[in-house]
């Protein structure tokens, strides 16, 4: 719990200073939770502009006042720039294999366009409200730039922007409006909406041009290579200055994709985090710098993986207090959002067998819930505390079961082993078929791996998503199907059951070295020779791709540089600890000095197989 309560004050402190944005003035937020979806095997993060307002107002640079709620765009507002055509063919699955890549089901239809329409609504709202007032409003969702009027693209279904200009412009907004798309893909059907319109300059840089079309008042710059923040911000430094000067627009959309970023994983570009914050200062400065309080709309457009909403939130708390600072991890974050559900449930409601009312169980006590004075225990409990019931309260009020239902699994069923000598095991099918499985995670409590700690052992973890393949990626050993990209949501709800159970720490013994290399995000080595060990085989495989890497070590092809010695991998207990005391032990200052003494001594190569 005092670890908890520390989180809260570093994060107050980390994102609290500077509270004042002379330049830009307050900043409008909007945001919805129905902007959540995963389109197949696209490393698309649904909870992306959630965690970027958990950060906002988790650190008090918003509040949720400031956080706005858009409806969905309606059918009107879209067949102001989109085609009939387009909308009716939408009643398809057929009709999102160019979007996508694929065909997808009836309910997973559903959910992209509900997805798609709220984000479209956002961006809608975001518009109004920067004319309105004058000033900067940010949608966390949209920037859906390859959708041109007749047809959809690139995961793009519908273009908020174009539709966004299409309402001020029904509104009676009549000042030029300039669009500066800086995703790293080709900003082609914003470009392609307003071909003819001289009063709407669509300003894209790139890596590479989607079409030849052309428009009337149209910049497109494309940058090939492996582009690094000096090249970047000196194209768009050298470009975009003059254009505003020239053009004087009297609204401006800031497409603020994150994708130029080097650790995108659809990206080929090598901007630094520093360097993307750096391309939205130029930017905006430039903007209110030279059109005073002209009204600013900026979505999020492209960015992939559970780490890209970092890049945004950067911006973004430096565009709301006028200071860069570094938002929390993804499982800092992730915890954070998890532990605001868990605080909903009640006592009695983690430890009934079925939704009793509370004003009877209220009337038990400990005992009497686990079976003690003559009242029977039907079940046992997972981990000894928690029932079947409680479990699965858990899993949904924490928005567990909500992310696999936007994944496109939407009846979820959840079941439990908890006789297996083996641990106890949690698992979630896609239905109650059983056919599918989902999530599997088999843990017990261990006293016996770390002298005098109560730890939750996690003996065996599986997250799938069987409705996807590989898409031309490589399966990791054990793999039959692509991860679900869940895992910060699972150790999350494992680290408040141990907290409500009063274990100190999680547990983890990986087989492989790609196990124990994901599970550095969160975990490190029990042992600090164990923890130098690992670091010196990771810094020998560094250059090599994670399943290379894995190999490598797995044949033996791992030596020590001056004995000559084969490094083969052996079991060591990895910990995420939970307690004060044993965070002293795994992450004191005596740990870090025997880490580096080891290392001194520690010198592994990879020979070719």
């Amino acid at each position: 719990m005092a670890g908890r309560h520390r989180l809260g004050s570093r994060l107050r402190r980390a994102w609290s200073r500077g509270r004042r944005s002379v330049l830009f003035g307050p900043v409008d937020f909007v945001y919805s939770d129905d902007y959540r979806l995963s389109l197949g095997s696209v490393p698309l993060d649904p909870q992306r502009g959630e965690r970027i307002v958990g950060a906002l107002l988790a650190s008090g640079i918003t509040s949720r006042r400031r956080v706005l709620l858009p409806p969905p765009a309606s059918l009107q507002e879209l067949r102001r720039i989109h085609t009939d055509d387009w909308l009716e063919r939408l009643r398809s699955p057929a009709a999102l294999v160019k979007v996508v890549g694929f065909e997808p089901d009836p309910d997973q239809l559903e959910l992209a366009l509900d997805a798609q329409r709220s984000a479209v609504g956002g961006t809608l709202l975001a518009t109004r409200r920067a004319i309105r007032y004058r000033r900067t409003a940010a949608n966390l969702g949209g920037g859906f730039h390859h959708a041109r009027p007749e047809q959809g693209m690139g995961f793009c279904i519908f273009n908020d922007v174009a539709v966004a200009i299409a309402d001020a412009r029904a509104s009676g907004f009549a000042k030029p409006v300039l669009i500066v798309d800086l995703d790293l893909h080709d900003g082609n059907g914003t470009r392609a909406a307003f071909a003819e319109d001289p009063s709407v300059h669509t300003y894209s840089i790139h890596n590479q041009r989607w079409d030849d079309d052309s428009a009337v008042a149209s910049t497109s710059i494309e940058l090939s290579g492996a582009v690094d923040d000096r090249t970047y911000l000196e194209a768009i430094e050298e470009s975009l200055t003059p254009l505003v000067e020239r053009f004087r627009p009297g609204l401006v959309f800031l497409v603020a994709g994150t994708d130029p970023a080097a650790d995108d994983p659809l990206g080929n570009w090598r901007i630094s985090d520093d360097g993307l914050v750096r391309r939205d200062q130029l930017v905006l400065g430039s903007i209110r710098g030279r059109l005073g309080r002209v009204p600013i709309v900026i979505t999020l457009a492209g960015g992939y993986g559970n780490h890209a909403w970092r890049h945004s939130a950067r911006s973004l708390g430096w565009l709301a207090t006028g200071e860069i600072v570094e938002p929390p991890s993804t499982e800092a974050i992730t915890l954070i959002a998890y532990r605001r559900g868990f605080e909903t449930l009640a006592r009695h409601e983690l430890l009934s067998d079925s939704p009793v009312p509370a004003e009877d169980l209220f009337a038990l006590s400990d005992e009497d819930v686990r079976g003690g004075h003559g009242i029977a225990d039907a079940q046992p409990r997972f981990l000894g505390h928690f029932s079947r019931h409680g479990i699965e309260l858990l899993l949904e009020r924490s928005g567990l079961l909500d992310q696999l239902r936007r994944r496109g699994f939407t009846h979820p069923a959840v079941r439990f082993e908890l006789d297996n000598p083996a641990g106890e095991t949690l698992r979630v099918y896609a239905d109650l078929s059983r056919h599918a499985l989902l999530i599997e995670v088999r843990v017990r409590q261990d006293r016996r791996a770390i002298r005098g700690h109560e730890l939750l052992s996690i003996e065996w973890m599986l997250l799938q998503n069987p409705r996807q393949g590989f898409s031309g990626r490589n399966a990791m050993p054990g793999q039959s199907y692509p991860g679900l990209g869940m895992l910060s949501d699972i150790m999350s709800i494992l680290v408040l059951l141990c907290e409500r159970s009063g274990l100190e720490g999680i547990l983890f013994v990986p087989s492989q070295y790609h196990l124990a290399a994901k599970g550095k995000r969160y975990l490190r080595f029990a042992d600090p020779l164990d923890e130098a060990w690992f670091r010196a085989i990771q810094g020998a495989v560094a250059e090599l791709p994670r399943l290379e890497a894995t190999n490598a070590v797995a044949e033996g092809r791992l030596r020590d540089r001056d004995t000559g010695e084969s490094i083969a991998w052996r079991p060591m207990p990895m910990v995420l600890p939970l307690s004060e005391r044993l965070r002293v032990l795994v992450r004191g200052e005596h740990y870090e000095q025997g880490v580096r003494s080891a290392l001194e001594r520690l010198r592994f190569e990879v020979t070719r197989s």
